[in-house]
């Protein structure tokens, strides 16, 4: 891996923990930071050996781990954009934001603390999410005279719906962990001690699937989501066929029917 100067990195056991490291702005997103995380997780998805990316945010400035996932997008950087200077940042954000979407690794965030603005976004661009119960979400940007632009307005009512994700958004009420689980944002809160076990058992119980499998499944529950049910069940099918002609597939079921465990190896 890249050495980072606001991002920390390590694999083990075919897990990529990525932590955001930026303790001086509670881990805000700027430009270079979200330069990095796209060369980061490009590195990532090229790697046989990480199936997972956990997501997460470095301490502060005093090594509290669970006071900022991210805090939101760097506003001393953002105070004198201009429109075009702030439409390239949106989509300067697009690129890691989308990898973390559809890139073949499961990717989990682990949300320690303030996940506020781009915070918010970048959680809801992973496939799931774990909150730690002291986690705050919510979307401030209205209140600042401009609107969510890492995406914000589009994965907030894909997950929560629109009513909810309006009130959010028009509001910029903060929520709980619990609210964020009781509407749908999170999959999952547990106590700060158990959020990094909490994530890694996750992470390990997928990888012992067929990581071939998953992450085809993946991608076919990110592409059939806005079709037609008749084409995104075409789509299934055609992607069906594809896992069986695979020695994953061979394994698995061999396996089931000899009763052992399966030595699944695909990616």
């Amino acid at each position: 891996m890249s050495e980072f100067k606001n991002l920390k990195v390590e694999v083990a056991d075919g897990i990529a923990t990525l932590a955001i490291s930026r303790p001086a702005a509670l881990n805000a997103l700027n430009s270079e930071t979200l330069d990095e995380l796209n060369v980061c997780l490009n590195e990532i998805e090229a790697n046989d050996d990480i199936k997972v990316v956990i997501l997460t945010g470095g301490p502060d400035k005093k090594d509290n781990a669970f006071k900022s996932f991210v805090a939101g997008a760097d506003i001393a950087e953002m105070v004198n954009f201009t429109a075009p200077e702030a439409r390239a940042f949106g989509i300067k954000a697009s690129a890691p934001f989308f990898k973390l979407m559809n890139m073949r690794q499961v990717t989990i965030a682990a949300v320690n603390g303030f996940a506020l603005g781009g915070g918010c976004e970048i959680a809801m661009a992973c496939d799931i999410r774990i909150a730690s119960d002291n986690a705050v979400f919510g979307q401030p940007e209205c209140g600042l005279g401009i609107i969510p632009g890492f995406g914000g307005t589009q994965r907030l009512a894909r997950l929560v719906g629109m009513g909810r994700a309006k009130e959010m958004i028009f509001t910029c009420d903060n929520i709980d962990a619990n609210e964020a689980y009781r509407i749908g944002l999170v999959n999952k809160v547990v106590a700060k001690e158990e959020l990094m076990p909490t994530a890694k058992a996750m992470a390990a119980k997928i990888i012992s699937k067929g990581s071939y499998a998953v992450s085809v499944a993946k991608a076919a529950i990110n592409n059939g989501y806005d079709m037609d049910i008749k084409n995104a069940v075409e789509m299934e099918a055609n992607l069906f066929g594809v896992v069986n002609d695979t020695h994953d597939k061979k394994e698995g079921m061999g396996a089931f029917l000899e009763k052992r465990k399966a030595d699944l190896t695909d990616f």
